[in-house]
C-alpha cells in the first residue's frame, strides 16, 4: 500500500491501470473515486476498489474466510474501522490476473443480489 502522507493512501498509476483492466466489460458497472482512490459499483453498491495499491472486494462470509486463509485481510480504511463484508486480496493481486478476475467476478455476482441503492440527492437531507 502506498504510504499515507497526512491523508488517505493513493494508488499508483500501475495499480489503477491493472484494476481498470481487470474489471469485466459490463454496461451496468461504473467506476468513480472513493476514499480518494478508485472503486467499481453495480446498482449503486460498491463491489471492488483500490485503497492505495491494495485491492478490496465485497464478498459473503464464506468467501471472506477463504480470502483471509489465502493471505487477505479485512478492509479497514481507518485503523479499527473495518468495513463489514469487504476484504483486501492478498498482496501481489496484479501479478495474478486470473485469480483476481475470479474474485472480482465473485464479488460482482454477490453484490448484484443486494438491493439497489438510490442515488443520493444533491443538497443533503430534507427535514
Amino acid at each position: 500500500m502506498t504510504p499515507m502522507s497526512g491523508g488517505m493512501p493513493r494508488p499508483s498509476e500501475q495499480a489503477k491501470a491493472a484494476f481498470t483492466a481487470l474489471l469485466p466489460e459490463d454496461p451496468a458497472l461504473s467506476t468513480r473515486p472513493m476514499f480518494g482512490n478508485l472503486a467499481a459499483f453495480v446498482n449503486g453498491n460498491m463491489f471492488t476498489g483500490l485503497f492505495g495499491d491494495d485491492l478490496f472486494v465485497r464478498v459473503p462470509d464464506p468467501d471472506r474466510e477463504q480470502l483471509l486463509g489465502e493471505g487477505g485481510a479485512d478492509f479497514s480504511p481507518m485503523p479499527g474501522r473495518g468495513m463489514k463484508g469487504y476484504v483486501n486480496l492478498p498482496p501481489g493481486w496484479a501479478e495474478r490476473p486470473d485469480a483476481t478476475r475470479t474474485w472480482i467476478a465473485r464479488s460482482l455476482d454477490f453484490v448484484r443480489t443486494l438491493p439497489a441503492k438510490e442515488p443520493k440527492r444533491a443538497g443533503g437531507r430534507r427535514r
